[in-house]
């Protein structure tokens, strides 16, 4: 009640009323009553779904919406209550200097008047709030208040004194009234969004009274302008302007039938009385006028108190909330009541920088600009948290609609930008570059909000709906499956893999652990994070790790959003380890050395660093449906490896003049298509012979033992007959490194086609293949297969 019986009722309505009319005026309180209506069932949902500490709108809104939108409507709403402080001290710093006016008593001019006793009111007002009497000094004021406005009313019915006629009242008359009713625009401002601009304001209680908002059903605003029809639009305030006698002739304005002639200021425009011209009609209707101005006082003074409070206050709690760098400093609170002094300091330093405008329809105007941003932001909040559906969301309070909600949101935007459409334009701009502040930094709050509810209703919906659509060649993304364990001990795979997927596709990174611990859960997600790593942390438990990762291969996934593409490292120290350990490999990479220690416990490897210029080369063997090709086609759309060319080598069996094209119409951009027209070489090296000898059994050199019985005691080793079968293979294999060492050296990253691990071929053969095939390099080496389906095609249909 204190915040709409303010300054804008005391000094601005009549005004309003003189240029919009009483109907208007009407429709302007009418639609002022709806949006805080509706913002008031909305503020009532919410606060009454748990509880509200201190920080008013920028925390319901905050705990509702989540940080990203929480954040810059708390710096909005802060500035908007010390500007709402800076409008009340304008507003009793205009009533001080027309008293030392009407006593002919300046100390500048009436300009600087008005700023210099503004800030000698804001700082009286911050010594009041340093010392706790707010609460205090508001009861005084409300009194004061209902006493002023009795003496208005009674004021109203008292017939008017020829002093009275002179300045424009004449009573209740129906001529007055119907005069009223229709708008009179004057000026420049003259319009109904500027006028509904500057009363706005009156309209912003409702946010310092949301605890008690189902109090908050009357609004006096409308008996007032019924009560401006016992005055009219312009007067001299000259008594001898009174007519004589029932000449009338030549006699402008309503005036004339009531016996005065105000024609000559009418028709100079230089009236100084009446609703157009006097903020002092309200004190000149009433029955002692120095009780208005008392009223003026007490209603300027506790609204410019109340906001100077709030203000701080809010502010403090936004700063607690560690979302913006550079203003914990405000945080502090001081003595028993947790008082934050500093913000205090801050929003008296902005209120007098707004007091020195001395204009109050100019800061009437920004206020209600910023104050319907809040209502826009809250009626939203509301709105969002009903359509979410989420169990959390369960106000006591049942008397709202999320459209309604829905309207009051929509109606706050729409009326910031017809109020005052730049400052609109500026209100949003701010909003938005603080919201994507706060949604690139990612703040460590986890309130709950109705944000994290709808994005999982999102993607609830979305993974359901993809459920439906079949696959097509087109839409192919590489989701891969990591088998990393935990992704901190194996940083190269989680970053290459990262590199090609982030943003494009999914990543598992999957952990075959003995014994599920959550922390441990907790923290290798936190890792990923701050290593910027878009992937899902997966932990599968299982008695050992064959078992663990056949069901992890088949449960990983959801619906469509299922893995594709198996990655795994590979087994650098396999001839040390265990027989039983050495599996065929669908696909590996290799990435020996390449990492160094960094700060904390992220290690830094070589795919965080920049590639420069140097090559991606593809070994492309075998035509496996086109994974091969697309990989480093993904990865050259990175910005640390798009400087990168691509060079494809391709072998006599694969190539011919179809091949080519089929590259070229694959639209991959690659620069080069090398064929390796001595691949069919025998290799020159023969080691590949001793670095398999400890795996052989040799059985054809020991008489009298058969193959059989020399596989019970070790079934891995190689047999010769096998030996020899794979032979023209091994040899290729060599051979292939050889060509790979020769062109790659200086590469920053070698793909070659996987070899297909054949079923009769021994694991440790297979492994031999693989650890020649990447030997000798000094870059990572990715060993590559697709499953012969296309994931490339040059059709459009």
């Amino acid at each position: 009640m204190l915040n709409i019986w303010g300054v804008i009722l005391f000094l601005r309505l009549s005004l309003i009323t003189s240029q919009a009319g009483i109907l208007l005026t009407w429709l302007i309180i009418l639609m002022s009553v709806i949006v805080t209506s509706v913002t008031a069932l909305s503020i009532s949902a919410i606060a009454t779904n748990g509880r509200v500490v201190s920080g008013g709108a920028y925390f319901m809104i905050s705990r509702s919406l989540g940080p990203e939108i929480g954040g810059p409507i708390g710096m909005v709403f802060s500035f908007a209550n010390a500007l709402a402080c800076a409008l009340n001290t304008v507003g009793f710093a205009e009533v001080v200097r027309d008293l030392m006016m009407e006593f002919n008593v300046y100390m500048v001019d009436e300009i600087n008047d008005v700023r210099i006793v503004g800030v000698i009111t804001v700082t009286v007002l911050l010594l009041i709030s340093l010392a706790g009497m707010e609460w205090e000094s508001k009861i005084l004021f409300f009194l004061v208040l209902l006493i002023s406005f009795s003496n208005y009313i009674v004021g109203t019915f008292i017939p008017p004194t020829t002093e009275k006629q002179a300045v424009g009242i004449f009573g209740y008359r129906s001529d007055i009234f119907v005069e009223n009713l229709t708008p009179d625009w004057r000026g420049p401002d003259g319009s109904f969004f500027q006028m509904f601009a500057i009363f706005f304001p009156s309209a912003i209680g409702i946010l310092s009274g949301a605890n008690i908002s189902g109090d908050l059903k009357d609004n006096m605003n409308v008996d007032l302008c019924i009560i401006w029809a016992c005055v009219v639009r312009d007067a001299s305030g000259n008594l001898t302007n009174i007519l004589t006698g029932n000449i009338t002739d030549g006699c402008v304005g309503l005036a004339c039938k009531m016996g005065w002639n105000f024609t000559e200021c009418i028709q100079s425009k230089n009236c100084t009385y009446g609703l157009a011209n006097s903020s002092k009609v309200l004190g000149q209707v009433s029955g002692l006028s120095y009780l208005i101005t008392a009223g003026v006082f007490a209603a300027s003074l506790s609204s410019a108190l109340g906001f100077l409070v709030s203000a701080p206050k809010v502010f403090q709690c936004l700063c607690r909330d560690k979302i913006y760098p550079y203003i914990g400093f405000f945080a502090k609170g001081y003595g028993k009541n947790d008082e934050p002094l500093r913000a205090y300091l801050l929003c008296y330093v902005i209120a007098v920088a707004f007091i020195l405008i001395a204009e109050l329809n100019t800061i009437a105007a920004l206020i209600s600009n910023f104050f319907l941003c809040s209502y826009s932001l809250i009626n939203f909040s509301c709105f969002h948290a009903s359509i979410t559906n989420s169990p959390g969301w369960r106000p006591s309070f049942h008397y709202y609609s999320k459209w309604t909600a829905l309207f009051g949101a929509v109606i706050s935007v729409v009326l910031m930008f017809l109020f005052t459409w730049w400052a609109a334009l500026i209100t949003f701009c701010v909003i938005f570059f603080l919201f994507g502040y706060v949604n690139y930094n990612k703040p460590k709050v986890n309130w709950g909000s109705s944000v994290q509810a709808g994005t999982y209703n999102m993607a609830l919906s979305y993974s359901v709906s993809l459920s439906g659509v079949e696959d097509h060649v087109k839409n192919f993304r590489p989701q891969c499956l990591v088998l990393t364990g935990p992704p901190n001990q194996r940083p190269a795979l989680v970053d290459f893999v990262g590199s090609f997927t982030k943003h494009i596709s999914l990543m598992v990174c999957g952990d075959i652990i003995m014994v599920s611990h959550s922390d441990t859960t907790d923290g290798l997600v936190k890792w990923m994070n701050r290593r910027k790593v878009r992937s899902f942390y997966t932990p599968f438990t299982a008695d050992s790790l064959r078992a663990g990762a056949r069901h992890l291969l088949q449960a990983s996934g959801l619906g469509k959003l299922k893995p594709n593409t198996l990655v795994l490292g590979f087994k650098a120290n396999w001839r040390d380890s265990s027989p039983e350990n050495l599996t065929p490999s669908p696909l590996a990479v290799r990435a020996d050395d390449i990492s160094d220690k960094g700060d904390s416990d992220q290690i830094k490897t070589v795919f965080q660093n920049d590639q420069g210029k140097k090559t991606i080369d593809v070994y492309w063997i075998a035509d496996d449906g086109g994974l091969t090709l697309l990989v480093p086609y993904l990865l050259t759309r990175r910005k640390r490896w798009h400087r990168s060319k691509v060079r494809v080598f391709i072998t006599l069996i694969v190539v011919s003049c179809r091949m080519i094209a089929l590259l070229k119409r694959f639209r991959l951009d690659f620069n080069d298509v090398i064929v390796m027209t001595d691949s069919e070489r025998r290799p020159l090296a023969k080691k590949f012979v001793d670095s398999v000898a400890p795996f052989r059994l040799y059985d054809e050199q020991q008489e009298g033992v058969s193959v059989q019985e020399l596989r019970q005691s070790t079934p891995w080793k190689i047999s010769d007959k096998e030996f020899e079968a794979f032979k023209l293979k091994s040899e290729r294999k060599v051979r292939l490194n050889e060509i790979i060492r020769k062109n790659s050296q200086h590469a920053s990253l070698v793909l070659v086609s996987l070899p297909v691990p054949h079923s009769d071929c021994p694991s440790v053969l297979y492994m031999a293949w693989l650890d020649t095939l990447t030997c000798g390099l000094h870059c990572p080496v990715v060993l590559i297969r697709g499953n012969q389906q296309n994931v490339l095609t040059y059709y459009c249909q």
